[in-house]
Order: C-alpha cells, then sequence, then structure tokens
C-alpha cells in the first residue's frame, strides 16, 4: 500500500511539473528576425507570424520593405514548425524551441532535393541586420546608380540600375535589370558600407557594397544556394536600360505570332479559338516559379477581370520546371487559385530559355519571364516588353502600368 501511494504521489508529481513546463508546440505570435547563413554570411529578413482560427496552423508572411508575403499554411510537426512555399518547391522547417526556431531553409524540384541552408528565428527581434540605436553612418547611398555585376564568366556581366531609398540608417530599394527587377529589397546602412536582403521563398538575395573613396560602390551578391557575383556602381541620376520594348520581336520571315498548347486539364488552347477571335489579345510568357511572373499576374488578373468585356483576352503560357503536364498541372492550379486568375494558363514547354524559343520559333529569343506580347484584333504584334518591373520598382511599375493602359485603349478602339 506505501508502495502504491509513493507511485501515485510521484505520478501527480510529474503531470503538475509537466503542467509547469512551456510546451515546445506552441508558436508565439508577433515579429520574428530570421536568418539563413551562405558562406559564412548572414541573410536575415523578417517573418510575422499568426495563428490561424483552428488553432492549429500558422499564417506566416516574409517581410522584405513594404511587402508582406504571404507563405503557405504553416503547421507544426513532431516537434519542428514547417512553412511551405509550394509555388517556389522550398520550405522553411524549424525545430520549436523556447522563443527560437533551429532548423533550415530547403529547394527542390519535382522528384528530388536541390540543396539547403541553415535557418534559425528568433522572436521579438524586429531588426533587420542591425539592432536599432547602434547604428551610425555618415555616409549616403540613397538616389539612383549605375550598375555593373560581374559573373564568374565575365561574358554573361550584364548592366543594371540601382534605386535605393535611405532614410538614416535604413536602406530599402532595388535593382533593374534587362530581364526583371530584383523586387523588394530591405536593409541599413553602416560606416561605409550598404547591406540590402530579401526572401520571398525562392528569391534568396544578399547584397553588400563598400562606399569608395571616389564616391563609386563596390561589393558582392550572393543568390540562392551557390551563385555569386561581384558589382560596382557609380551614382547616375540619368541611368537606365535598354528599351524593353525593343528587346524581343518577330524574326524575318514569320508573318505573326501564334501559338497550341494543353491547359492544365490537357485540352488544347490555339490562338485560333473562337474565344480570341477579333479581341485584343495579351499574351504573358511566364511561370509559376517566377516572382516576377507573380508580380505581373497580381496586376494582369484583376486587370483582366475589370476589362474583359471590353474585347480583350488574356492567355498565359507557362514554361515549368517539368514538361511533363502531370507535374506542372497542380502548379498552374495553385497559382490560378493564389492569384485569382480567370484567364487562361497553358503549359508551353520548360524554363530552360533555349527550350522555350524552341516552343515560339518565331520570337528571336526568350530573354526574359515574363515577357508581355499585345496582339491587335487581327492578331497582328503590336508589342513585345522584355521583363516586368514590379511595384517594387514604384515609378517604373506606375510607369508600365499607364503604358499598358493606353496601348490596350488605342487597340481596343481601331
Amino acid at each position: 500500500m506505501k508502495k502504491l501511494s509513493f507511485w501515485i504521489f510521484a505520478l501527480v508529481g510529474l503531470s503538475l511539473a509537466a503542467c509547469d513546463s512551456p510546451s515546445t508546440t506552441t508558436i508565439k505570435n508577433g515579429t520574428w528576425r530570421a536568418t539563413l547563413l551562405r558562406d559564412g554570411h548572414t541573410l536575415p529578413f523578417l517573418l510575422d507570424i499568426e495563428t490561424n482560427s483552428d488553432g492549429q496552423t500558422y499564417s506566416a508572411y516574409a517581410l522584405n520593405g513594404t511587402e508582406r508575403f504571404k507563405m503557405d499554411t504553416a503547421y507544426v510537426e513532431n516537434d519542428s514548425l514547417h512553412i511551405p512555399v509550394e509555388l517556389y518547391d522550398s520550405e522553411l522547417i524549424g525545430k520549436i524551441g523556447e522563443d527560437k526556431l533551429t532548423g533550415v531553409w530547403r529547394e527542390s524540384r519535382p522528384g528530388q532535393p536541390v540543396g539547403e541552408l541553415p535557418f534559425e528565428a528568433v522572436y521579438g527581434q524586429a531588426y533587420r541586420f542591425f539592432e536599432q540605436g547602434i547604428i551610425a553612418s555618415g555616409v549616403s547611398v540613397g538616389g539612383k546608380w549605375a550598375v555593373k555585376f560581374v559573373t564568374e564568366n565575365p561574358a554573361d556581366s550584364y548592366e543594371a540600375v540601382g534605386i535605393f531609398e535611405q532614410k538614416g540608417s535604413e536602406l530599402t530599394g532595388t535593382f533593374l535589370t534587362p530581364t526583371g527587377d530584383y523586387r523588394y529589397l530591405a536593409g541599413n546602412v553602416k560606416g561605409d558600407s550598404m547591406y540590402l536582403s530579401c526572401f520571398d521563398g525562392t528569391h534568396v538575395f544578399l547584397f553588400t557594397a563598400a562606399l569608395q573613396s571616389d564616391g563609386t560602390l563596390s561589393g558582392e551578391a550572393f543568390y540562392g544556394l551557390t551563385s555569386y557575383e561581384t558589382w560596382t556602381a557609380r551614382p547616375d541620376a540619368n541611368a537606365k536600360l535598354p528599351d524593353a520594348n525593343t528587346l524581343t520581336f518577330i524574326k524575318p520571315g514569320y508573318d505573326s505570332f501564334d501559338f497550341k498548347f494543353p491547359n492544365a486539364d490537357g485540352n488544347m488552347v490555339s490562338l485560333q479559338d473562337a474565344a480570341f477571335k477579333n479581341k485584343v489579345v495579351v499574351v504573358q510568357i511566364m511561370g509559376s516559379w517566377c516572382p516576377n511572373c507573380m508580380d505581373e499576374t497580381r496586376f494582369l488578373a484583376p486587370w483582366y477581370k475589370k476589362n474583359r468585356d471590353r474585347g480583350v483576352e488574356i492567355v498565359g503560357l507557362a514554361f515549368e520546371r517539368s514538361g511533363k503536364l502531370e507535374d506542372s498541372a497542380p502548379k498552374l492550379r495553385k497559382m490560378a487559385q493564389r492569384y485569382d486568375v480567370y484567364y487562361p494558363m497553358l503549359l508551353a514547354g520548360t524554363s530552360d530559355k533555349d527550350s522555350a524559343a524552341a516552343s515560339l520559333p518565331m520570337l528571336n529569343h526568350v530573354m526574359s519571364f515574363p515577357t508581355t506580347i499585345v496582339l491587335d484584333k487581327k492578331h497582328n504584334v503590336r508589342n513585345i516588353h522584355t521583363g516586368f518591373s514590379g511595384p517594387g520598382t514604384g515609378k517604373y511599375y506606375d510607369e508600365f502600368v499607364a503604358d499598358f493602359n493606353r496601348l490596350v485603349d488605342k487597340l481596343v478602339q481601331e
């Protein structure tokens, strides 16, 4: 009897102790400072995590400047929080500790992993690179810069335009390139150096640079798991890229643009279909894996719902990581659901630019995802715009929207 009483009291004591212990599966709502480690360099970004109404899952947002990038529904499995980004085949996985997540960011491709970087997040920290109050900088890097990125193969080096806004030690901005912008970058200026980063599930960017005595910048750029470039920049208020409306064109010998590809249900869709007859047609060359394409889709999807009754159609030609419809159809459906897309999206090929060019032999090349082709009511090509300057570019995005609307208005009235 005494032994039985002893075990009863022991079990009760253990139960009370368990009640006093914090649950390792509880995720606190609010801001977490997240970091990825790449080649000894820390790439920071902020996470905002909120418990969903079911009390079991979470909404997670990556914060980059003014962007709140919503990732897919997060959940706890065993001792870890999983934050998937399904369109981009990536996932943050963090073992849950006391106010801390420790794990990996993992990237994959259909049927196989690609690689991972160490991931950590600390609850309640809201700074990016450096804690507020300890940053001192007498330099300014705000404004427009003529930039050159140098790759391992010098032949692949390219020009860009840097646009930065500095408020004290806080820095935001992006790089404009001939194939699209680097979206929302955020960071700090400290001493004579600048630091910018971005995480949106597939763009994993870290840019650092030091201001030189001659007023130029010299720095490094880290992309994703392994890519690396150096870059230099000089202040230039008149810096600009080649005209995006001249880089892609119909090759000599071809009279028109045409297509015939399957939709996610396997049904063939052609420009010759009745749905496009006597209508202005906007062709979006894109991929569900491409953040710049998703920025353009955020513009085109609501625009289409507002304007489709005017005699305008949009069709997306998707070049996916897999050319198999069984692999890519779920991606297209996921994209359509996420961005409320009502226009058709067709599987046109794989995301390799040479493969994309082979699928559209009338074009001189497919230089960029996205590329936007505008056809008049007779389906003659009236404009081809290479790349996309998204909302993170400010006035450049506004200019694109205004030019797009002017052109479509003109063609509708013809």
